[in-house]
């Protein structure tokens, strides 16, 4: 979309253990590292002020807080005098502040606070992170951009089998343990052949998480790891919803994809994405057992013409309001007036 605008995106990051098999979903863009030294969480990188400055930017875009590139970006701000603008991305959102709140203070005092000082502006994905951020930065400039869509697929034509999908990162905030539980409760309910694919990624914890979720043995819930491309098409392609009961979202990717494939989708108020209720393309969900049972059940319910409908609404959403062409005008116009 930047280049499509003009614009000439340079990548920089700090290197972790996944950045060489990272590098393929940038595609030919200028990536620049800087090597991590210390603790994996804080993303120390010494050299990092460096590569900001040989980069040559005319703007700075940070993505994400409470690490050391957020007291490099706010130091470059202050040595260029350029504009820098903040994406939270949902860290600001009070469930992430509230766990292992005094590491997060003490980033507040000594770094995170000077470089939001400095910041020309904030991006929000939507109203709720907007009033995040004016909580934790207030006066700040904020302006409210969602994620983009991929572009929609072709329309759907028949009802997928009644297979559900969970797709995003293993974490406890996104709740698998609640709808692994959940799908279980309806198991005497469901048709013979339903079942429900968990796709994903995630650090020990969240995989020590889910493994306990499953021990269990149940054929009809599966883990298949992490999914791309066309893999993930496929699985989209053969789902009749996909489920995201999230306790804390920014605004989740997976459902922008969900909604562009034709896929509509059961979530909870958590993911920000109001749109999908409004228009049929989503079921609301609750974050408790009994009330993502409920939710999975009205979805398993309807008949094949109302499924077509909430399918057809979700690639709408997808190739209109959250299309790539709908979100680049608003970018244009935030890069142009920072610049």
């Amino acid at each position: 979309m930047l280049r499509a605008l003009g614009a000439q995106p340079v990548v920089l990051a700090v290197t972790d253990a996944a950045h060489e098999q990272d590098r393929w979903r940038l595609g030919d863009a200028d990536i620049r590292l800087a090597a991590a030294r210390g603790p994996a969480q804080l993303a120390y990188a010494p050299d990092l002020p460096v590569v900001l400055s040989d980069a040559k930017l005319d703007l700075l875009h940070l993505l994400g807080v409470w690490q050391y590139p957020t007291h490099a970006a706010g130091r470059w701000a202050d040595e260029t005098g350029r504009p820098l603008i903040i994406s939270p991305h949902g860290m600001f959102d009070p469930w992430i502040t509230g766990r292992n709140a005094w590491k997060k203070q003490a980033a507040r005092l000594l770094w995170e606070r000077r470089a939001w000082h400095r910041a020309a502006a904030f991006h929000a994905l939507t109203a709720a992170e907007a009033a995040d951020i004016e909580r934790e930065s207030p006066g700040a400039r904020v302006a409210v951009v969602p994620n983009a869509a991929p572009a929609a697929s072709p329309p759907r034509d028949r009802t997928p089998p009644p297979h559900l999908l969970y797709l995003g990162r293993i974490h406890e905030k996104k709740n698998i343990a609640a709808l692994i539980a959940a799908w279980r409760s309806l198991r005497g309910e469901l048709p013979a052949d339903a079942t429900l694919t968990i796709a994903g990624w995630g650090d020990d914890e969240g995989i020590a998480m889910l493994e306990h979720a499953m021990e269990r043995a149940d054929p009809s819930i599966q883990f298949v790891g992490t999914a791309f491309g066309a893999q993930k098409a496929a699985l989209f392609d053969v789902s009749r919803f996909l489920v995201l009961p999230s306790l804390s979202e920014g605004l989740p990717m997976a459902i922008l994809e969900a909604w562009a494939s034709g896929t509509p989708t059961i979530q909870s108020d958590a993911c920000n994405l109001p749109e999908g209720f409004a228009t049929g393309a989503a079921i609301r969900c609750g974050t408790d057992r009994d009330a993502i049972a409920d939710a999975i059940r009205t979805a398993m319910s309807i008949d094949d013409a109302q499924w077509l409908t909430k399918s057809a609404a979700a690639r709408e959403l997808a190739a209109s309001p959250f299309s790539q062409a709908s979100i680049a005008l608003h970018w244009e116009e935030i890069y142009g007036a920072l610049l």
